[in-house]
């Protein structure tokens, strides 16, 4: 029997969203799955580029693309890598440079929502 799951924000209720669709594709495609895991995982790891960096650059797509599970992960990812709300929002303003007022949309929202809600759980 599986245990209820309550989200304390809608930011933590959206990844566990996300996490669960995955779980269920893996089950159903444990291949591909595994095969699209190793991937992100050699593309996400240190490098010349840090995990970091790696990280704000996802947003920026994420936030380019409109993908809002991407937006509110890679939000995650930003910060647990270290980023400072600074640097988000440096990021946010290269990706608004390209993405205009759609990308906009997303950063004054969705995405200082999720830095707020984050925040919060860490407290």
């Amino acid at each position: 029997m599986e245990m209820e799951f309550e989200a304390r924000n809608s930011t933590e209720e959206a990844l566990h969203h996300y996490k669960a669709g995955l779980g269920n594709f893996t089950k159903k495609m444990p291949e591909l799955a595994s095969k699209f895991n190793d991937f992100t995982e050699e593309c996400f790891k240190e490098g010349s580029l840090s995990k970091k960096e790696k990280q704000l650059i996802a947003l920026g797509i994420s936030l380019y693309s409109q993908d809002e599970y991407c937006i509110i992960y890679h939000t995650k990812g930003c910060l647990d890598e270290g980023c400072s709300e600074e640097e988000i929002l440096e990021a946010i303003g290269v990706t608004a440079a390209f993405g205009g007022g759609a990308t906009m949309s997303q950063a004054v929202t969705l995405v200082q929502e999720c830095i707020q809600e984050l925040n919060q759980l860490k407290q």
